[in-house]
């Protein structure tokens, strides 16, 4: 089989209908647009969200107020009172945490914050510590450290 001796399978390829070329090809006079009307004029025709008349959806909703900022860091919570299943003296890791289901997964930072007690000392390493979660640690004798 050579280049030159392809071909399209029979029926895949179609004419392109010649509008406007006489009344003797069937698509004479108005062109396929029938008569009188919006669609049947020249130019670019109406817009997507044109509803008829009728008010658009666009402006029957109310304003969308403020914003939402895409660059914002999401953290997985961990609170303070969590940490006591592990043992005295224990590093605590991110993924002792997954682990032990205190987070779902490790695709987002972990912040720890200082809701509840802790009873003994942790070293702990997390991306952020909220102000009272690093005193309570600290407090107890353990470690707060930021990867």
């Amino acid at each position: 089989m050579r280049q030159n001796e392809l071909s399209p399978a029979q029926g895949s390829k179609h004419s392109k209908k010649r509008v406007g070329r006489g009344d003797g090809s069937g698509h004479g006079t108005y062109s396929c647009r029938g008569l009188k009307g919006q669609k049947s004029r020249s130019g670019p025709g109406i817009g997507l969200r044109f509803e008829g008349g009728q008010t658009p959806l666009v402006k029957r909703l109310p304003h969308k107020r403020g914003f939402t900022n895409i660059f914002k860091t999401e953290y997985v919570l961990v609170k303070l009172h969590q940490l006591g299943i592990f043992g005295q003296d224990t590093e605590v890791t991110p993924q002792m945490l997954l682990d032990n289901g205190l987070i779902p997964s490790l695709k987002k930072p972990i912040k720890i914050l200082g809701e509840g007690e802790l009873q003994y000392s942790l070293v702990v390493k997390a991306n952020k510590f909220s102000e009272s979660a690093r005193k309570k640690i600290e407090a107890a004798g353990g470690k707060a450290e930021e990867i």
